[in-house]
């Protein structure tokens, strides 16, 4: 049996790396989180030559300097678990951009093989290349693919098989950094390589690559060195590269890796025919045109927006009628009792509140794969990346928040395609706050109960600014004061518009969809299940067996449905969920909204915002469909404590209120923590306390009540 090599696979975003790694492995992989951080992890199997080759596909990053967790993730995997052999992906039609990253592969003394991907791009930009001397500067064999088109995987994983095996990483000068830098990079080395307490990092990391990251600022290297006298040195050595050569030590070193590839390539690269203008750059004059780019980006979002939710909706009217079905036949297959009771509304409402959100984040991941693989998602950052600085955030930001309006679940984890964290997490933060298409059946209901027809639109539109103008805000508040530090700069490179590959698109949204339902599934059943222990107890046999009773002697089939809705909410009023709701209306009380079936629903809409309106319909006894909203509503203005400021007050609560359930499992998975979830619950309980508090009082002090 001839050994297992594992294969890293490094690149820059948008050098079709994930297009070979999916190629490579096709459906032969798995995705996870590298442990503790949010970076996702992908590994993929595949067998060559009697070779079981298993490929990690690494987070796409334009320098291994840590900046980011996914350069330090990228590198921290190449030097701790010590691949057989990193593979380069490289954009071979911007080689000098591309090659960076392969110098400090190199640098850091990872055995490499460089696959210059788009070769047939670089052909017809006119670039011929000397692969045999390629091969020769950079120490490393050279393969020319073309992803999109699968052209070039056999030679990939051939070069794989035959790379010799390193017995231990090489330390070589990959870059002469000329005499002052290498005056300094010495001084440093000598130093690290003769402090005890360094022996086992320098070991790993290498003296010469330690002194040249602490040269360069590297945060993550300096936590691991606690020496003043390195840092003494370090800070001297700095402060003589800038004196002598008029530039800080990081511009200078990446100016000399520069060099040393701008010489490779005058070597190695010859240009046949003169750079002209390409389709890519004819079609951007359009799309990221000063007047045209926005509207064009809003058009093309609402096609996403209507595609996602209309392609989506039928499909999840399926899958929750199938469910429907399934808990009628649990009824009548499992005795009446607590089981049936968990069974069907525990376990098969949970699973079907978690599957009916599977069409949607599958058709949304497809079009959001669309948009990425054809090169046009860095068009969108572009053009709205000015308007999202203004408050502190990253031009993809806006994306994931237009997601919003239609679900907060696939919004929450479309925040993936942000690189900067703290972009990331205050995008996640502030997404809850878009209102989501769960909230507008409340929003119906008490608009259309308490509003002139006329007036109704109005109002539930102005509380879908209410949550913009709040997203804005808090953006700016956690931006200055929770998540400090300058906004990201907008540094993605605009790569060539290209036609997405079916088996890429497919992989894209599959994998998706099945993270959500394999891990956010199973938090939301759980907590599906304790909602239904806190609903059905403690149990009240006398009431239940007085309304059987009453229902089993009447002969009309809607008193008894009424009779019916009538004991379900007293039961629900008795349980412990009912009791929670009598404790949040003290809450309640001091912003307008002081009544137990008030706090009640919005105890159940924790599980799913469109709880809330069946919830006040069970309590008011009224059944569901057109005719029973109906009677909700005239029961809802039969009641003294009600009000068009109450009824607006109790919007805007909802608006701003905890996020479902199923988006506090998203935001737990996607941060890998519990920290924020939790967080996000505390503060939007506080700002719909704090925002109701005011819309009620300043209703009141303006007469509107």
């Amino acid at each position: 049996m001839k050994p297992k090599i594992t294969a890293a696979l490094a690149g820059n975003p948008n050098s079709g790396k994930t297009t070979i790694f999916n190629n490579l492995t096709g459906a032969r992989q798995h995705v996870g989180n590298y442990p503790g951080v949010t970076v996702e992890r992908k590994e993929g199997f595949v067998q060559h030559k009697g070779h079981e080759i298993n490929i990690v596909d690494l987070p796409g990053t334009y320098s291994l300097t840590a900046y980011s967790a996914e350069e330090v993730v990228a590198r921290d995997v190449m030097i701790d678990e010590r691949p057989d052999v990193v593979v380069d992906i490289i954009d071979a039609s911007n080689l000098e951009r591309n090659l960076y990253l392969a110098v400090e592969i190199m640098e850091l003394g990872a055995p490499l093989i460089l696959v210059f991907n788009m070769s047939d791009m670089a052909k017809a930009r006119g670039y011929e290349f000397d692969i045999r001397k390629l091969t020769q500067l950079f120490n490393a064999p050279v393969v020319q693919t073309v992803g999109h088109k699968e052209r070039g995987m056999e030679e990939v994983l051939d070069a794989i098989v035959n790379m010799p095996a390193l017995e231990k990483l090489k330390r070589d000068k990959i870059v002469d950094y000329g005499t002052e830098i290498e005056e300094e990079i010495a001084r440093i080395q000598g130093l690290i390589e003769n402090d005890h307490a360094l022996k086992e990092v320098a070991g790993r990391y290498g003296a010469r690559w330690m002194a040249i990251k602490l040269l360069e600022n590297d945060k993550e290297v300096q936590k691991k060195v606690k020496s003043t006298e390195i840092e003494r040195q370090i800070r001297e050595s700095a402060e003589r590269i800038e004196k002598l050569t008029g530039e800080s030590p990081e511009t200078a070193i990446a100016g000399q890796r520069y060099g040393f590839i701008s010489g490779a390539c005058r070597e190695a690269v010859r240009s046949t025919i003169e750079i002209r203008h390409t389709i890519s750059d004819r079609i951007d004059a359009v799309l990221t045109n000063r007047l045209l780019g926005i509207p064009i980006f809003m058009g093309l979002l609402w096609l996403i927006f209507q595609f996602t939710f209309t392609m989506g909706g039928p499909a999840g009217e399926w899958i929750e009628e199938g469910f429907k079905r399934l808990s009628m036949l649990a009824g009548e297959v499992l005795p009446e009792g607590y089981l049936r009771s968990l069974i069907t509304n525990g376990v098969i409402a949970g699973a079907g509140g978690v599957l009916v959100f599977v069409p949607n984040i599958m058709f949304l991941f497809l079009a959001i794969a669309i948009l990425e693989d054809s090169g046009y998602m860095a068009r969108a950052a572009f053009i709205m990346d000015r308007l999202m600085h203004k408050i502190g955030l990253h031009g993809k930001s806006f994306i994931p928040m237009l997601i919003g309006f239609g679900c907060n679940i696939p919004a929450i984890m479309a925040t993936r395609t942000i690189e900067n964290e703290r972009d990331r997490i205050v995008t996640i933060l502030i997404n809850p706050l878009m209102s989501c298409s769960a909230r507008l059946p409340v929003y119906t209901l008490l608009a259309g109960a308490f509003f002139a027809p006329h007036m109704a639109g109005n109002v539930i539109f102005s509380i879908y600014v209410l949550g913009i103008v709040l997203a804005i805000t808090m953006a700016k508040i956690f931006r200055t004061y929770l998540l400090p530090g300058a906004a990201a700069p907008f540094v993605m490179e605009l790569p060539p518009y290209r036609v997405p590959t079916l088996k890429g698109l497919l992989i894209h949204m599959w994998e998706r969809a099945w993270l959500y339902v394999k891990k956010a599934g199973t938090i939301i059943l759980a907590i599906s299940i304790v909602i239904w222990f806190l609903s059905s107890f403690p149990a009240s046999p006398r009431l239940e067996e007085t309304y059987k009773t009453r229902i089993e002697a009447t002969h009309d089939k809607n008193e008894a449905k009424v009779l019916e809705n009538e004991l379900a909410g007293k039961q629900l009023e008795q349980s412990f969920a009912g009791r929670i709701g009598h404790a949040v209306a003290f809450f309640l009380k001091p912003i307008g909204l002081g009544d137990w079936k008030i706090g009640t629903a919005l105890f159940a809409g924790f599980g799913a915002k469109e709880v809330v309106v069946s919830t006040l319909g069970t309590l008011y006894s009224v059944g569901a469909g057109e005719e029973g909203a109906d009677d909700l509503k005239a029961s809802l203005q039969k009641e003294p404590f009600y009000s068009p400021l109450v009824a607006y007050t109790l919007m805007a609560f909802v608006l701003t209120y905890v996020p479902c359930m199923a988006a506090i499992a998203v935001v737990r998975r996607e941060t890998n923590s519990w920290r924020w979830p939790l967080f996000m619950i505390g503060y939007e309980l506080a700002l719909a306390w704090v925002i109701s508090f005011v819309i009620y009082w300043g209703g009141r002090f303006l007469c509107l009540g």
